[in-house]
């Protein structure tokens, strides 16, 4: 039997042969999957539909968690910049170079902005073969030389530092709110809300990124709903009359959606009622209308960061990436925490939420938002370094999936560059690298485990404060409690009631020992020793002061 061959299929067969490592290496790169990062900020642990906020629409996150799965427990680093420079680096923020904020206190791992050792997802992920994309809030080094584009990212568009308005209040002549597209400054144009700008600068990145026949990294990293709070009016048209019910009755109604969710166990309680919060009943009529209002607008802005993430799934379906698309959904930290910036007599009902209001959210609704677990952002409780985590992947994640997960931010790098086949090099542009600090989390999300076995304990410290957890066991000290040490078991108690330390004293000296064995570990230097001898460096960072504390 003789086999006739065309002469074009044999000039193909020839030229296959040429090229065949390349040919290999562009399908194995077509096959590779998406990676979608979304990142809120200042979102509570309850603050949505699928951890209990059922009074906020929130549908897409809603579908996201039914076809996909939830963590009961995923921990961040309680603040804004530390939280990102460990997400972007998979290192703890100190070894990354943020070990404080923004700021720099004069040290290599309080610097303020990431350093060259720890490589971000978007150096690794392009050397993958990658298309590198972000858009939204970087607040990881305000120097343009530590800008999105000088870490790896091929497009950005977005703000650098910690918070912008989400509304251009001034004329064109004198704009307001700075923004940066690939290292061009531009600004909000008037009319536009910066949500929005945020998500269509995202799915035109990730149109433009199809024409390459590469997988995409998409870090999405929403200002929403951190302050100012500023909604657009009809999202907070439906919410208007939702919260006149008050924060003591929400807070116990989030506290059992939560455990009707899956994401909170039946025996677990609710944490004590904060002392600082006036109780709702005790408030005065125009009190009560003017903080439902507060409270309308934040949800109001989760709302519009749900309807942006629709946008984006039905980008994913128009190019027909949606079913090789790993979505990931957390937070940078717990809700904030404080009594706010101004006095009641001072605050006008009528413009709240308007361009140019400046409002934040408080302790009174952010003890709700974190429903049930204890305290605000900034510190190591529950309340301030637990976050919602919600992942969804097709075919490779099964729907409906809770697990107790115990998963850490730092986790996040090691999941994404295992999944794309992504080395993490020893040494990057002549420089030696920081090892990777966490773990895959690809057993929980596609494999049959229900929690990370941690090979080490989790540990956070920023600003005095600090904390670490070894299973059930977490001790927690406050630099403002005169170094005291408290003692909590998590898995009976994740609220954070009953403090243990002066009935298990082995367990806390333990614990401390291996938190002082990770500080080093780690460069992290005793606040209380390096607060008053450090400086702001001139330069780099100089509103930085007055940045913290607005953030």
């Amino acid at each position: 039997m003789k086999i006739l061959i065309s002469k074009s299929a044999i000039r193909a067969a020839i030229l296959i042969a040429g090229i065949g490592l390349t040919v290999s290496t562009s399908f194995a790169q077509q096959k590779k999957p998406n990676i979608i990062l979304i990142l809120v900020d200042d979102l509570g642990f309850s603050d949505t539909g699928p951890y209990g906020a059922n009074e906020i629409q929130t549908p897409n996150l809603n579908e996201l968690a039914k076809g996909g799965l939830k963590l009961k427990e995923f921990y961040n680093n309680s603040i804004c910049a530390p939280t990102r420079a460990s997400v972007l680096t998979g290192q703890y923020q100190h070894k990354a170079g943020v070990g404080y904020f923004n700021v720099n206190l004069g040290l290599p791992a309080y610097q303020g902005f990431l350093n060259k050792e720890s490589l971000t997802l978007a150096e690794v992920l392009r050397n993958a073969g990658y298309t590198t994309l972000m858009s939204g809030k970087w607040h990881v080094g305000d120097d343009k030389d530590q800008w999105p584009n000088q870490r790896g990212f091929d497009q950005f568009f977005g703000f650098i530092g910690g918070a912008s308005n989400y509304y251009e209040i001034a004329d064109q002549q004198n704009p307001t709110v700075p923004l940066v597209r690939n290292n061009k400054p531009v600004y909000l144009e008037p009319g536009k809300y910066l949500t929005d700008e945020i998500t269509n600068n995202a799915l035109n990145f990730i149109s433009q990124s199809d024409k390459d026949k590469k997988p995409f990294f998409l870090y999405l990293a929403f200002n929403a709903p951190h302050w100012p709070l500023q909604a657009l009016p009809a999202d907070i048209e439906k919410y208007k009359d939702t919260y006149k019910l008050g924060w003591d009755s929400l807070r116990k109604q989030r506290y059992q959606n939560a455990i009707k969710a899956g994401v909170i166990s039946a025996d677990q309680k609710i944490t004590s009622h904060d002392h600082d919060v006036k109780p709702w009943d005790k408030l005065t009529y125009d009190e009560q209308q003017y903080w439902s209002l507060r409270q309308a607008v934040f949800a109001a802005m989760i709302d519009h960061v749900d309807q942006s993430i629709g946008k984006l799934r039905s980008k994913l379906k128009e190019l027909k990436k949606d079913d090789n698309t790993l979505i990931i959904f957390i937070s940078d930290n717990g809700a904030q925490g404080g009594n706010g910036t101004r006095p009641y007599s001072q605050r006008i009902t009528e413009t709240v939420g308007a361009p140019g209001s400046y409002e934040t959210q408080n302790s009174n609704w952010s003890q709700t938002g974190n429903s049930p677990l204890r305290n605000y952002k900034a510190t190591p409780y529950e309340g301030g370094i637990s976050a919602p985590f919600i992942a969804w992947f097709p075919s490779k994640i099964k729907a409906g999936t809770i697990k107790k997960g115990t998963g850490h931010i730092i986790d996040l790098a090691p999941t994404f560059y295992e999944l794309a086949g992504a080395k993490y090099p020893a040494t990057f542009n002549g420089v030696q690298t920081n090892p990777l600090a966490g773990q895959s989390l690809l057993p929980l999300l596609t494999g049959n485990a229900e929690e990370i076995q941690r090979k080490e304990p989790l540990a956070w410290e920023r600003g005095g404060n600090k904390a670490i957890r070894d299973g059930k066991w977490k001790l927690v000290s406050i630099g403002t409690n005169g170094g005291k040490y408290e003692l909590y078991d998590i898995e009976k108690d994740r609220a954070e009631n009953n403090d243990l330390a002066a009935k298990h004293p082995e367990i806390v000296d333990k614990l401390k020992l291996e938190y002082a064995q990770w500080a080093q570990k780690n460069d992290v230097v005793d606040y209380n020793i390096l607060r008053p001898k450090a400086t702001v460096q001139p330069g780099r960072q100089q509103a930085s002061a007055a940045r913290e504390r607005r953030n």
